[in-house]
């Protein structure tokens, strides 16, 4: 590919510029941790894109905020569709101006894909962070993925021999949340911490981040909380809200209950909530691994809405029998999943009472989660920083010269 890169000050035009998209929070974090790792490599590297606080904290300049791709939900998504191809069709046009030496697009994948196939059709590298869950879903869809990205960045170790069937490069980068937690959860400062009686049973009841999702659950973990308070006496069950409007929402639920056991409403602080706990009612998603690595047995329960989970199935895009990380990185069910149909006060309450009855079978799964959190803790950013440097050919362009 041809073309004059833009001229600046001095040197400018002859340093390495890595482009970065991030389309919510979390891949905020990621890529903060990332530039980090690259500039001890690249010191004078320029890294521009869309990103959040935490990246242009780094140095980053962000042309876009992160906040401005994050929508969810397929109706939201319809509303707010103009402007986002508005906003990708003004980004496209200023990393072709910009001429990035590799473009990283960081988890969000309807989005980054996309602009990743774009940019690879015209000689740039590219590079996506975070792999969309090839292990659950259709395997197939890795081949697609590497039709996008010249490498994958994966968070979870058998991800990488998906996209090896499929003739993609993917590599295994570890989970920054591993790094972040604490190999021995200190169980005792979080009760402490929550002013929660070291001796109480205590359940962590974690109904999902998103209006749907506690909407759906919420009222059939409160049916299941009186039935397991029967077998546990004592019981104190804590549930953290992701945020404002999910505490008034769950306030609001709860005010409906006369007759609920002890149930402590928290601001946030689910990782130190499931530390605390004795055991941990949630549904399927990121915080399944949270609880793992907080070494906690959990009760995974979800339902999704009849119309979609009947089309799920029915188009065969589900390919798996287990549907929660801790399940997916043991290789076999070491914890209870009720899904849809299974997703009932009675079988939650069976579930959640098995683990407080069988303090043997709690101390048989620990090691386990801590095997796991020991292969996951690989030093993300740093493991990432190093497989994207070693992109081949992955040097400052000089002036005039466009990515090869």
């Amino acid at each position: 590919m041809g073309g004059n890169r833009e001229s600046g000050i001095g040197n400018r035009a002859n340093r390495l510029r890595i482009a970065l998209c991030a389309g919510e929070a979390s891949g905020d974090l990621l890529g903060a941790g990332l530039i980090a790792r690259l500039r001890e490599r690249f010191p004078d590297a320029q890294f521009a894109g869309i990103g959040g606080p935490k990246m242009r904290a780094t140095g980053f300049k962000a042309w876009h905020d992160c906040s401005e791709l994050a929508v969810m939900g397929l109706a939201e998504v319809l509303a707010h569709l103009p402007r986002l191809l508005r906003l990708r069709r003004n980004f496209r046009r200023r990393l072709l101006a910009w001429k990035p030496d590799v473009f990283i697009g960081i988890d969000a994948p309807d989005f980054n894909l996309g602009v990743e196939r774009w940019m690879k059709d015209r000689g740039f590298r590219t590079v996506h962070y975070v792999s969309p869950s090839v292990w659950a879903w259709r395997a197939g869809r890795a081949a697609k993925i590497g039709r996008s990205a010249d490498r994958v960045l994966c968070l979870f170790p058998m991800e990488p021999p998906i996209y090896a069937r499929h003739g993609v490069d993917a590599r295994f980068v570890g989970h920054p949340m591993a790094d972040a937690m604490a190999l021995e959860p200190d169980r005792a400062g979080a009760r402490a911490g929550l002013g929660l009686a070291a001796d109480a049973p205590v359940l962590a009841a974690l109904p999902g981040s998103r209006r749907s999702e506690i909407e759906r659950l919420l009222p059939v973990f409160l049916d299941a909380l009186s039935r397991i308070a029967g077998s546990v006496p004592g019981l104190v069950t804590v549930i953290p809200a992701a945020n404002a409007a999910c505490r008034t929402q769950i306030e609001a639920m709860l005010a409906q209950r006369t007759a609920l056991p002890t149930v402590h409403l928290v601001d946030g602080r689910a990782g130190e909530i499931m530390v605390a706990s004795d055991v941990v009612l949630l549904a399927s998603g990121t915080a399944t691994l949270e609880a793992l690595l907080a070494k906690r047995p959990m009760v995974v329960a979800y339902r999704i809405a009849g119309l979609t989970y009947a089309i799920v199935k029915g188009l065969g895009l589900l390919k798996t029998d287990r549907y929660s990380l801790p399940n997916a990185l043991a290789g076999e069910t070491v914890v209870p999943e009720l899904m849809q149909a299974d997703c009932t006060p009675e079988k939650i309450a069976a579930a959640v009472t098995d683990w407080f009855a069988q303090p043997q079978r709690i101390a048989a799964l620990e090691p386990r989660f801590a095997h796991i959190h020991a292969e996951l803790r690989r030093d993300a950013s740093d493991a990432a920083a190093a497989a994207v440097a070693d992109l081949p050919g992955l040097s400052p362009s000089p002036l005039g010269k466009g990515p090869g």
